[in-house]
Parts: C-alpha cells; sequence; structure tokens
C-alpha cells in the first residue's frame, strides 16, 4: 500500500515531525487520510500479556493502537509500526494481517525519509 500523493517523501518528514511534537493524532489522522484507512483509536496502556515486551500493540478488534506510557506518543517507530497493523488489518473478520518484519520496514521507510531531510538541510546550512 503506498501512498497516493507526488510528495511522498515530504509526506513522510512531516508526520515523523508531527510524531515527534506530540501531535501523534493529527499524525494518525494525515496518514489516514493518506491511506484511505479509519483513524485509529489511541490508547494508554498494554493489554494483558503484552506489559513485559512491547512498547505498543494494535488491537484489530477496536480498531486501537495501544502504547504503555503516554511518552510512547511521541516515538515515531512505534507509533508508525502499529499503524502499518492498522492498515493490514481487514475491517471484516478483524485478523491481524502483517507481519512485524513489514511493520518495521514500514517504520523504518518513513523514519530513513526524515533522516535524509535532515542531512540535507545540515548540508545547506554549512555551505
Amino acid at each position: 500500500m503506498k501512498p497516493q500523493s507526488a510528495t511522498r517523501g515530504n509526506f513522510k518528514i512531516t508526520i515523523v515531525q508531527l510524531i515527534l511534537d506530540k501531535q501523534t493524532e493529527r499524525a494518525l489522522k494525515l496518514l489516514a487520510e493518506e491511506y484511505h484507512v479509519e483513524v485509529p483509536k489511541l490508547d494508554v496502556g498494554l493489554p494483558k500479556g503484552h506489559t513485559r515486551n512491547a512498547y505498543g500493540t494494535y488491537n484489530a478488534k477496536n480498531k486501537t493502537i495501544c502504547v504503555m506510557n503516554s511518552d510512547i506518543f511521541s516515538n515515531p517507530f512505534v507509533i508508525l509500526h502499529e499503524f502499518y497493523h492498522h492498515l493490514r488489518s481487514r475491517s471484516v473478520d478483524k485478523q491481524h494481517r502483517g507481519t512485524e518484519k513489514n511493520a518495521d520496514k514500514f517504520a523504518i521507510d518513513f523514519l530513513r525519509a526524515y533522516e535524509a531531510d535532515g542531512k540535507i538541510v545540515q548540508k545547506k546550512s554549512s555551505s
């Protein structure tokens, strides 16, 4: 699922920056619009059984990204990783349809765009 916008790089940079600025709900709204899916809910607190080994989880049944604590709202990797699971879940049977590896790749793609933009800005300012 690739975004339709012509400026995907700028879109990715914007999303990461919004999450870093703790405007996570706004970032999720933009992501949902871009990928033509419903906006997932956000919740603090992990479901039973996930309290030790995860910073975040996605519950396809109620379309909610759950995070360990409110500090995670500003962690782009976790938010984007869980948003990928939201993208890949089926609305009919509410089954989780995405591997952890692919969710990681999705998040890393956004982070690399953000990192590359930072390097470009540094080069311009040092010239």
